[in-house]
């Protein structure tokens, strides 16, 4: 356990396909680890390796045959659910190495853009000073008469004429890029109402991916004027759920909703913080209360399907929590008043009225 976890914090884990130069270790490639698969397999054996024959968990006790006290319950803060019960899931190793190796991903691919970034901004700047040092060469050795540098200089005004905006743009990329730098490479965004994540970075343009896996390339000069949140920065973030009840419904029955439903949240303290809002937001068309429920996760949204699959298991428990409690929603029963009846278009009867009228003639 303790291995595995300085791999990853510590740059061992390798999330590109490239080999480290020089290296002299000759078990490294047993260590790499490239893909989501990979990460699975390595969670998959570490479980094999710390666990007890048989068990279907790894507790506190198996760790610490590794780690000091201190340190066996830090990791098993790591995990989760592991705080509350002292013990970690095949599923949760799992997913902790997955998250951790998606991460390094990003970053190494972040790295890589920058470095790409910089590389060409250094190129830029090379063909500029070179212009320069050939200047002041030419003013140096006298080579270059006054004729030549009017010359040189209407010519610079009119490239500084024709590219221009073109300099700007490149100038506002630039900072954008490098000063302002408000995202990285796979950080969840929502720009102008949709959320998109971050695949790419250039100096001029950046790549996103939307939801459905769209690519959309937008310029890093029009990004600078526009709002961007980002999910991926922010700290732990609320959710609300809101539904509706009949406004007849009893005191004590929403007593034991809200109750109950405390209850469950506090017993997924690894999901969410501890006393939510149970509010009465409003009353709709003197029939129904629309309740909300405000509560904060243990997460960002950056990981926008855990999100959802936690928001789906407390709805789940709370349409359990409405059944167990007989709770209903009523409508006001409405008055049809029927004006005129069309005339029938034809004189035969449906089978059962002709059998009644045969019977009655006999």
């Amino acid at each position: 356990m303790k291995r595995l976890m300085n791999i990853i914090r510590h740059g061992a884990l390798s999330t590109l396909d490239e080999q480290i130069q020089d290296s002299t270790q000759e078990d490294e490639s047993a260590t790499q680890i490239r893909s989501e698969y990979e990460a699975k397999v390595a969670a998959r054996k570490i479980f094999q390796n710390v666990a007890k024959p048989g068990s279907k968990y790894i507790y506190l006790e198996d760790i610490e045959r590794f780690l000091p006290e201190d340190e066996a319950l830090k990791t098993m803060s790591l995990f989760e659910g592991a705080s509350e019960s002292r013990r970690i899931s095949k599923k949760a190793l799992k997913s902790w190495v997955v998250n951790a190796f998606r991460e390094r991903r990003a970053l190494a691919i972040t790295l890589n853009d920058t470095k790409t970034a910089v590389s060409r901004l250094h190129r830029m700047v090379d063909v500029l000073v070179g212009i320069i040092i050939v200047v002041i060469w030419l003013l140096i050795l006298e080579i270059a008469s006054s004729k030549v540098l009017v010359f040189i200089s209407s010519q610079l005004l009119l490239v500084a004429f024709v590219f221009g905006n073109t300099c700007k743009t490149v100038f506002e990329a630039i900072i954008f890029l490098f000063v302002m730098h408000p995202f990285d490479v796979g950080d969840r965004c929502e720009i102008d109402g949709v959320q998109m994540v971050v695949e790419e970075m250039n100096i001029l343009t950046t790549v996103f991916l939307r939801y459905d896996n769209q690519k959309v390339i937008i310029p890093n000069s029009v990004l600078a004027t526009k709002a961007i949140h980002n999910y991926h920065r922010s700290p732990d973030m609320g959710d609300a759920v809101e539904f509706c009840i009949h406004v007849k419904t009893p005191a004590e029955k929403i007593g034991l909703m809200k109750q109950r439903i405390m209850s469950y949240i506090e017993h997924k303290s690894d999901h969410w913080y501890p006393d939510p809002m149970i509010i009465f937001k409003e009353l709709e068309e003197l029939n129904r209360v629309r309740i909300a429920i405000w509560l904060t996760h243990r997460m960002n949204h950056q990981d926008m399907g855990e999100r959802f699959t936690r928001r789906a298991l407390l709805i789940e428990e709370m349409v359990k929590i409405f059944n167990d409690l007989d709770m209903e929603y009523r409508l006001y029963p409405i008055n049809i008043n029927v004006c005129s009846v069309p005339p029938m278009a034809s004189d035969r009867l449906p089978p059962k009225l002709n059998k009644s009228a045969e019977l009655d003639d006999t």
